[in-house]
């Protein structure tokens, strides 16, 4: 053959080698990360600022989430533009400043980099913000209008939050938890990242329907933990519906019920290709949720503080744990008020140095925080903590004591210290903190384990607290995630509503077929 023949058909081979190679390698799809998250009461007096976001910014946000650390396959499967994503502790209303400017980086940086394939949108969806009704949907209506209809959206939230119309009109894929407590949380992020992949992988696109049921029901967390019935059984039926053809994912929302807004209720969805599967699946859930409507029940005992004090002193093995349930931080409580601690602090039974060992957590206090670090461990203090800002129940009080730990840098309280008075072990914080974990307490010199009593501002325990118990009772105490509905003055929820309204007729459960976020309302 021609030496120059030759070194044509070689060319013409590798341009068309190379042509066929560049078909089979698919362009990666780009997606930004976005979201705002907290669960906030508007029955406490507490605001929230945006320092309590504790915001990351571009890659830092990969480090929240170990399925995208570097090399795993999620990372791999898109070029990833991370924004700005703030995940506050619960507690009150987030003031209007706060929230705009969180939402005008996020704007700003969505303009800057696009445009975007799909977008992962991590919320809550609880917020509520001064002068908002739906702050989760002015939130996604406006990166609507900065990304545009074509790109995908795929939301993630608690099973505590709260879906409106036009929250689900935007999302074009929409997931939740399916546990609580919320041990699945990452588990369902990934799922929602791994549908939004999976769909612009397939050239799929935008699912074809969108089922939303609005159930009128709006109960406590406490009370619909998927460890026992009617919860367990209730969300255990989802994994079969979303295995069919044609159904992506389906979620039962059950509401937050400590925000007075008209979309705080129960909701049911389900998205997918196949209509009748995904309506199907959206309203047999809708159905099973408002038909075991009466069984939900507290996860645990409940009764008021007398009463689980007295089951407490009666237990022959500790640690016997007291959930001071209405002042709750996880729930959206000012973690402040100063009732129950100051009924503890007037028992007679813990006067004595020698009386039943209890460990109260936790009460911030930063006058006392700043005395305790002048004198140290070992030393005596005496100054005032508690309700500097929910003191509707309780005033401030004066704890007395020797100071027996003091730790610095932590996430939310900043400094611990714990305060010795008697036979009880104060926990006091710069600022409000829960105590979830063993090492909350292990790394403050305490031993959960060999304390006869643990009070906490919780409502229903964590894993490591659950598995920790002796004995458990959920304490009725006041605050501003009061577990008596009742005596919460709602005024802008939609009636009638389950169970304030308990003979209310039966609800239309029929799906709502949303459109596609292909155009902006």
């Amino acid at each position: 053959m021609n030496k120059y023949l030759l070194l044509t058909t070689l060319c013409v081979g590798l341009f068309f080698g190379c042509e066929q190679n560049k078909k089979e390698i698919k362009k990666l799809p780009r997606i930004a990360i976005a979201g705002i998250g907290i669960e906030s009461s508007t029955f406490s007096p507490a605001q929230t600022h945006e320092e309590a976001f504790h915001a990351r910014i571009g890659d830092s946000i990969f480090g929240r989430y170990p399925f995208f650390a570097e090399g795993t396959s999620v990372r791999k499967r898109a070029e990833w533009v991370p924004t700005l994503l703030g995940k506050s502790l619960p507690g009150g209303i987030v003031t209007r400043e706060a929230y705009e400017s969180m939402v005008t980086k996020i704007l700003n940086m969505l303009k800057e980099n696009g445009p975007y394939d799909g977008l992962f949108f991590d919320i809550h969806g609880a917020m509520s913000v001064v002068g908002l009704q739906d702050a989760e949907g002015d939130l996604i209506k406006r990166i609507r209008e900065v990304v545009g209809t074509e790109v995908l959206i795929s939301t993630s939230m608690d099973l505590h939050g709260n879906v409106t119309e036009t929250l689900a009109e935007h999302s074009d894929l929409i997931t939740c938890y399916r546990m609580a407590p919320h041990e699945d949380a990452l588990e369902s992020k990934e799922r929602a990242i791994t549908n939004l992949l999976d769909r612009l992988e397939s050239g799929k696109g935008k699912p074809k329907f969108k089922a939303w049921i609005p159930v009128p029901i709006l109960l406590p967390g406490e009370k619909t933990s998927t460890r026992i019935e009617p919860g367990k059984s209730l969300y255990g039926k989802i994994p079969a519906l979303v295995a069919q053809e044609g159904v992506i994912d389906a979620a039962i929302w059950m509401g937050y019920p400590w925000a007075d807004e008209s979309r705080n209720h129960g909701v049911v969805m389900a998205v997918g290709d196949n209509k009748e599967r995904v309506v199907n699946a959206a309203e047999d859930l809708a159905e099973a949720y408002w038909g075991v409507r009466n069984e939900f029940e507290f996860v645990a005992p409940v009764a008021r503080l007398d009463e689980s004090l007295k089951l407490a002193l009666a237990s022959e093995e500790g640690p016997y744990i007291i959930s001071d349930m209405g002042d709750n931080p996880t729930a959206g409580g000012a973690g402040d008020v100063t009732w129950t601690l100051k009924e503890l602090l007037a028992r007679k039974e813990f006067k004595s140095a020698k009386g039943p060992s209890l460990i109260y957590a936790s009460i911030p206090g930063p006058e006392l925080i700043e005395e305790a670090l002048k004198v140290g461990v070992g030393g005596s203090v005496s100054a005032m903590a508690g309700a500097l800002v929910d003191n509707r129940y309780a005033p401030p009080l004066q704890l007395e004591g020797t100071v027996t730990a003091i730790k610095e840098g932590d996430r939310d309280a900043e400094v611990e210290v714990v305060v010795r008075i008697s036979s009880i072990n104060v926990i006091v914080t710069k600022k409000r903190k829960p105590y979830h974990k063993e090492k909350d307490f292990t790394d403050l010199g305490l031993n959960p384990r060999e304390t006869d009593i643990i009070v906490v501002k919780i409502g229903y325990l964590v894993p490591e607290l659950y598995e920790m118990r002796k004995g458990w009772t959920m304490a009725l105490t006041p605050g501003g995630v009061d577990q008596d509905l009742e005596r919460l003055d709602y005024e802008n929820i939609k009636r009638p509503m389950f169970p304030l309204d308990a003979d209310m007729d039966t609800p239309n459960l029929k799906a709502r077929l949303l459109s596609a976020s292909n155009q902006l309302n």
